[in-house]
């Protein structure tokens, strides 16, 4: 600090020039941070590394003054060095893949963070709390108790009471007595624990599909011929009757729409199908299950709106099966799309479980 204590020296007034050239650039940094949080700003100076934060928060507490012309000779300089830059880079592994996030593919990421020993950066317990309830039960399972309690400490209130009341009863008492003895956790052991949850999911390898194998086969059959679906569905029955209930789960047809739809989204229908289609689906229902479908979107659509539907289905007479069952997919089809789209909700066979 002998630089400083010199520099502390010289008279107002006169040239400072050779006693700026001879600070250091960590005392001209620490003059450039404890100007701007003097003028109020934000220095977001924990993206720095936890020794030159701590190297800063000591020069700035071993510094007294220094005059205006020597601040103002260095704030000069530090304003002309940022001008001069044309382009700046990450400076390390960690920044280049956060940069890059999106744009490489996630095998080449994962393994790049491998071979730097890169962690993955930001929360890790924000990561592990949008993760879906299936996968938090994994952890429970494979995770000392300890561990677990800390986990459901950290969720929202909401998601740990719904894994809690999808546990084994036993599992959760114990679950729930570990959280009584976590007052004496540390937050870098909590830090600890969320690092080593998340590295668990960044050593999964990559997916080629999203959706889990019973989804996109549902999806596949809701568009499939009534008779080809119960076929491939009583074959699934012999072959693994988990499967095929997982499946069942997941397959929405018309004649579910009573059930699952929201009365109040029915409108949109009309929005996006047009006349002729939701003519030919109303002469086209003949099973019990289609008609009560049919009845439902003609009660909670404008009584105007379902006169003509009904007028228009009668002007077509009978129509031939195969149109029928075209017309109610491409009702399914629009209400899937909706529903895609976070326009409406459909409720799930496991929500009509917990309601009744």
């Amino acid at each position: 600090m002998t630089q400083l204590t010199t520099l502390s020296r010289v008279p107002t007034g006169s040239a400072p020039s050779d006693q700026v050239a001879r600070l250091s650039r960590r005392a001209k940094a620490a003059i450039v941070v404890q100007f701007i949080l003097k003028e109020g700003a934000d220095v977001p100076l924990t993206a720095l590394p936890e020794d030159l934060q701590m190297q800063l928060t000591q020069l700035l507490g071993e510094m007294r003054y220094i005059d205006r012309q020597t601040m103002n000779a260095v704030i000069t300089e530090f304003a002309e060095e940022l001008d001069s830059i044309g382009l700046s880079f990450p400076g390390d592994i960690a920044g280049a893949l956060s940069a890059l996030d999106g744009k490489i593919s996630t095998q080449t990421a994962i393994r790049l963070r491998k071979e730097a020993g890169v962690r993955q950066i930001g929360d890790p317990w924000k990561r592990i709390a949008e993760l879906p309830n299936a996968r938090l039960q994994d952890f429970v399972k494979s995770e000392s108790v300890q561990v677990a309690a800390v986990m459901v400490s950290k969720l929202d209130v909401s998601k740990a009471a719904d894994l809690l009341s999808s546990l084994p009863g036993d599992l959760a008492r114990r679950i729930t007595y570990a959280m009584s003895m976590t007052d004496a956790v540390t937050p870098d052991a909590v830090d600890r624990i969320g690092l080593s949850l998340a590295s668990q999911l960044d050593a999964e390898p990559a997916k080629a599909f999203r959706a889990q194998p019973s989804e996109r086969v549902g999806a596949i059959l809701n568009f499939s011929r009534a008779a080809t679906r119960d076929e491939l569905l009583t074959g699934l029955d012999e072959d693994d009757k988990g499967f095929a209930e997982a499946v069942r789960k997941s397959i929405f047809t018309f004649a579910h729409i009573p059930d699952r739809m929201n009365a109040i989204d029915v409108p949109k229908l009309t929005r996006d199908l047009d006349q002729d289609t939701l003519a030919q689906v109303i002469a086209g229902a003949v099973s019990d299950e289609d008609k009560a479908s049919v009845d439902f979107i003609l009660s909670n659509i404008s009584k105007r709106m379902a006169d003509a539907l009904r007028e228009a289905s009668e002007e077509l007479g009978t129509i031939k099966p195969k149109d029928a069952e075209g017309a109610m997919n491409a009702v399914v089809r629009v209400i899937r799309d909706l529903a895609d789209s976070g326009e409406i909700t459909l409720e799930t066979p496991e929500d009509e479980d917990d309601t009744g």
